[in-house]
């Protein structure tokens, strides 16, 4: 590391000593994530197209659904992968670091409640 440059701290609490941090609890489940983002991906530019053919408004709504639908299957998938690793890594190292993840889920959780 160069005098222009700064360490980040990682995303994830610290690891044990100076291990590095484990990591995310998606981390098994990446390449399924990215390839669902992908497909979602080529939907908005579905949609995209749709409007730019001037597509009946029906059915691009119904293709926003679709997307809205699978990016709430990815956002409930990341939440269990959370609490299932983070927030009870969090809990083993110590209680007020446990309660400070579930705050944090639960923060999350409400964006995505409200989205």
């Amino acid at each position: 590391m160069d005098e222009t440059t700064t360490a980040v701290e990682p995303l994830h609490g610290p690891g044990e000593g100076n291990a590095p941090a484990p990591p995310h609890g998606y981390a098994p489940a990446k390449d399924d994530y990215l390839k669902r983002l992908r497909r979602i991906e080529g939907q908005v530019r579905g949609i995209a197209r749709m409007v730019d053919e001037d597509t009946y408004c029906i059915d691009v709504l119904t293709q926003i659904a679709a997307v809205t639908k699978a990016l709430q299957a990815v956002s409930i998938g990341l939440v269990e992968d959370h609490l299932g690793h983070c927030v009870v890594d969090a809990a083993r190292q110590s209680p007020e670091a446990g309660a400070a993840k579930v705050r944090e889920a639960s923060d999350a959780i409400a964006r995505l409640v409200r989205s």
